[in-house]
């Protein structure tokens, strides 16, 4: 039997923690190691236990955003996924800013909920599908084209297949699907993709724009 991944449910709205909590232990995948109300239970929970994954809610008691950053900073290889009810955009940048892997709204069902939650544990990053459309099309606008990061390095035709890919919201099965190319493949493409637009994450090479080609 495959090894469960531990996960700790911050929120502190009992009736929604203990409703997510239900959803993950009935799932065979995953282990609930804890479970708490505000950062300051985040960060001991980080600490203590050390989970390979945990859910953080964005407007709990000292701040979802400091929990979660004081979190990525001290315990790097914890995925971190806030879930919240916040649409905002400037919530989204600011919590995938911190190194966060995920950004789930709280309308989000049961199932989908545990199939975004393995697709982060195998190294995805998250944003739900309409705030992340929005974000993009944002960043396409006249007015951000000042504010658009360029790469460093120009990428090679693969590597912009795959950022192609990325940028219409693609898993990396679904690219390697694609492209006829192996799962691990697309992941080391993905891999040298973010080190030549110094990019984090998933989502910040999504909204990086290349520059046009002469």
């Amino acid at each position: 039997m495959a090894q469960k991944i531990s996960i700790a449910v911050i929120d502190d709205h009992p009736l929604m923690r203990d409703g997510v909590v239900a959803t993950l232990t009935n799932c065979s995948d995953f282990d609930v190691v804890a479970t708490g109300g505000c950062a300051e239970d985040a960060v001991h929970i980080a600490q203590v236990h050390q989970p390979q994954m945990m859910l953080v809610d964005l407007s709990m008691p000292g701040g979802g955003l400091d929990a979660a950053n004081r979190i990525c900073t001290s315990q790097p290889a914890i995925k971190v996924i806030i879930l919240t009810v916040s649409e905002r955009e400037d919530d989204v940048i600011a919590a995938m800013s911190t190194g966060v892997a995920g950004y789930v709204l709280k309308g989000i069902s049961g199932a989908d909920l545990v199939a975004t939650l393995k697709a982060v544990s195998i190294g995805e990053t998250y944003i739900t599908p309409n705030l992340a459309a929005r974000l993009l099309s944002k960043n396409r606008s006249p007015s951000s084209k000042s504010t658009s990061r360029e790469p460093a390095v120009q990428l090679t035709a693969r590597e912009e297949q795959i950022l192609v890919e990325l940028k219409l919201g693609a898993t990396n099965k679904e690219i390697a699907r694609k492209l006829a190319l192996s799962e691990k493949t697309v992941k080391h493409y993905m891999t040298s993709v973010l080190q030549k637009l110094r990019a984090r994450n998933r989502v910040e090479a999504a909204l990086t724009e290349l520059p046009k080609k002469d």
